[in-house]
């Protein structure tokens, strides 16, 4: 080995020994910080200001720099008491698996310019439809999270509906295509909306079912505003709303829809994964005859970010509104799969080793257990909330999300004021991170419990936190 070769070498071997060292320093901390960022936006913008490098910096110490420069703005999204958003914790195994990803520096483009890249997603979409209890003949796309795997399942959506009225979008496009009705419940999640604008199909021509108290739409609505429905149509649901965690009913709505030929959709960015716990399942009934379905990885499975799954029943409608093609680009064989016919991209990260690493540490029981944990954490944490006076837990905790209000009882104006004060004490105290949102007019403290890392120590110790928070902001007046 020449000098330059050994150099490299030794320099590769000092770098990926000095990050593992800092990853590990930082994950092994991460219950003891603050949950929350120590830089807010702009200190975090002052501490990475510099003019454009001119000449470069060693190795090292670029390392150096950046943990130094990022570590004081970075959120505690690992840590146990993390309830801010639905966020998984990234679990080691999935990390460990990720790291090995980039040093790998695989495309998983197609399934020659990465045989073991494919074979992993292929082995893994396998698993996840066994587990989630969905048609094993599905396909699986293997993309950035469930905002993208949204965006995928409804461009095949969008592609069948259309060819069964005898309209080519992939060639033709939607100038001059028939209508598509889509009906989607009032409290669908944003992203849903994001994915409709993106496929032309408009974020603000739905037709919206009126939601009730938890978030779910109403049979009586939706069976009124489907028998309006002529053409081409999709219906879209939701399993697990982002701040009750409730569930549409699709033991009713998902036969209806399909009796009138239309395609269903299921939003379960994080709530699909209730139907891997026996526990849990009941919430998803009827999810299995849908069309397509979206979910994260980087929630409940915890595996590190640009993780998430787009399942569509039918693999052909799948391949055609995702297929690219080019001279360039292997054919297909007899048994395989090429992942960029599921996906937008072409050149992307590997995504199927996390999963396969994570699906494989955990096992069936290992999702299950953890599944049904955070649910019964989740009650645990309303249950010590609810016995304080001035406190309401608004609703039905049925999966891993608590929505609280403060000052229930107050005017509506002086509850918003007492919830959102008592939001800025947690996060000031920082033993907890919990953020707020409207709900149904109303400010309310969302709370997700959905971290590997979390015990019912932590839960106990947070549900102390927020009561002595309240209790300030209550006497304060």
């Amino acid at each position: 080995m020449d000098r330059r070769k050994a150099a490299d070498v030794s320099l590769t071997n000092v770098l990926f020994d000095t990050v593992a060292s800092e990853a590990s320093r930082y994950r092994s901390g991460i219950g003891q910080r603050p949950q929350r960022p120590e830089h807010t936006y702009p200190d975090a913008l002052a501490a990475f200001a510099a003019p454009t490098p001119e000449a470069g910096t060693p190795a090292e110490d670029v390392i150096h720099d950046l943990v130094q420069r990022a570590s004081p703005g970075l959120h505690a999204t690992t840590g146990p008491r993390f309830f801010g958003w639905v966020i998984g914790a990234s679990h080691p195994v999935g990390v460990a698996a990720d790291w090995l990803t980039s040093a790998w520096g695989q495309n998983a483009g197609n399934h020659t310019a990465s045989p073991a890249a494919a074979a992993a997603e292929t082995v893994s979409a396998g698993w996840l439809l066994d587990l989630l209890d969905l048609p094993r003949e599905a396909s699986v796309g293997f993309v950035t999270g469930a905002t993208v795997a949204n965006f995928v399942c409804l461009a095949a959506a969008r592609s069948e509906v259309l060819r069964r009225a005898g309209w080519d979008v992939e060639r033709s496009g939607l100038f001059g295509a028939p209508p598509i009705h889509v009906l989607i419940g009032d409290e669908a999640h944003t992203t849903v909306f994001s994915a409709l604008q993106f496929l032309g199909l408009g974020s603000g021509r739905v037709i919206r079912i009126e939601a009730d108290s938890q978030g779910r739409m109403r049979p009586d609505a939706f069976a009124r505003a489907l028998a309006r429905c002529q053409g081409p149509a999709i219906v879209i649901t939701q399993a697990g709303h982002l701040n009750t965690g409730a569930f549409d009913d699709h033991s009713v709505f998902v036969p209806q829809a399909r009796a009138q030929g239309a395609w269903v959709h299921v939003d379960g960015a994080f709530g699909l994964w209730a139907r891997a716990c026996p526990a849990r399942a009941h919430l998803g009934a009827g999810i299995e005859g849908a069309d397509s379905w979206a979910t994260d990885g980087h929630k409940w499975l915890q595996t590190p970010y640009d993780c998430g799954y787009a399942m569509v029943r039918d693999a052909d409608a799948h391949r055609r509104a995702m297929t690219s093609a080019a001279s360039y680009l292997p054919g297909i064989g007899e048994g395989e799969r090429d992942p960029s016919h599921y996906v937008p991209e072409l050149s992307r990260r590997a995504r199927g080793f996390a999963t396969w690493a994570m699906l494989r540490h955990l096992g069936r029981e290992g999702v299950a257990r953890m599944v049904e944990e955070h649910c019964l954490l989740a009650q645990r944490l309303a249950e010590r909330l609810a016995g304080e006076p001035g406190i309401r837990i608004v609703n039905d905790v049925v999966l891993n999300q608590v929505i609280v209000r403060f000052g229930p009882d107050e005017p509506v104006a002086d509850g918003d004021g007492l919830t959102l004060r008592t939001i800025r004490r947690i996060q000031e105290d920082a033993t907890l991170f919990a953020g707020g949102a409207k709900w149904q007019g109303e400010w309310v403290m969302r709370l997700s419990v959905i971290s590997a890392a979390t015990t019912q120590a932590d839960i106990d110790r947070s549900a102390e936190a927020i009561l002595t928070a309240w209790r300030d902001v209550r006497s304060s007046g």
